[in-house]
């Protein structure tokens, strides 16, 4: 069984029953609505242009005719598409490849045709009510991985494909250390440590955002937090 260690970004290590442990960046709910958006977007061009030409051609089959089809059209669209190109080598849509995405199983390793299946399948119950996926969002932002319920069924996640930006600079700057006003067990202290070691990986708003987490720990918030939580890490880590 694979085993998450909860960090304090969308960068996740997952260890194999190997012990071979390996890190994906996992797609929060943003980057995947976004996705999901073009999909409908490409999804409603194609349609729109299918029901043109049976428009033309209810003239030779017969309008009746030319609607059945159109419906049956209709829903193997929206069923067979996220499921075919998921289940393909790219694993991803097209919609989640313009924005640098992919599914995978919990391993990192392509997703099965049936686990694809599965995970559209219930598309419709994370969709509602459409179109605000309120289902789908709600378990997306209480999944630790940003799971919707199709990933949890399915033992899937969406993951970023783009190398992740490194920073100018690899050194950890220095800052003044203080220690902590409270008593911290010892996975809050790994967790404000690894805050220091990835700061520089994040925009000022994200390190903003993380430290205002724990302002009753520094006693202030923005830029002066982050400031604090960093003098906070650099204690713990000389200190340990």
């Amino acid at each position: 069984m694979p085993r998450t260690q909860t960090l304090w970004d969308t960068q996740q290590a997952i260890e194999l029953a190997e012990g071979v442990e390996i890190r994906l960046r996992i797609a929060g709910p943003v980057a995947r609505i976004w996705a999901f958006l073009l999909d409908l977007l490409f999804l409603g061009i194609g349609l729109f242009i299918i029901g043109f030409l049976m428009m033309f051609s209810g003239f030779l089959v017969g309008f009746t005719v030319a609607t059945g089809v159109y419906l049956l059209l209709l829903f193997f669209a929206m069923w067979l598409y996220w499921w075919i190109f998921e289940a393909s080598r790219w694993g991803a849509s097209f919609g989640k490849r313009i924005c640098g995405l992919r599914v995978t199983q919990t391993t990192g390793a392509p997703i099965t045709i049936g686990q694809a299946a599965v995970r559209n399948f219930i598309r419709f119950i994370d969709v509602l009510p459409f179109p605000f996926s309120l289902i789908g969002l709600a378990s997306c932002l209480t999944s630790q991985r940003f799971q919707r319920l199709g990933d949890i069924a399915a033992g899937t996640l969406v993951i970023y494909t783009r190398a992740e930006v490194m920073p100018k600079s690899g050194s950890v700057p220095q800052s003044q250390a203080k220690s902590p006003n409270m008593l911290l067990r010892a996975e809050e202290a790994r967790a404000i440590v690894m805050y220091r070691e990835r700061h520089l990986f994040w925009s000022d708003a994200r390190k903003a955002e993380l430290a205002d987490h724990l302002q009753g720990l520094t006693g202030n918030h923005g830029a002066e937090g982050v400031k604090k939580l960093l003098g906070i890490a650099q204690w713990l880590q000389e200190n340990r």
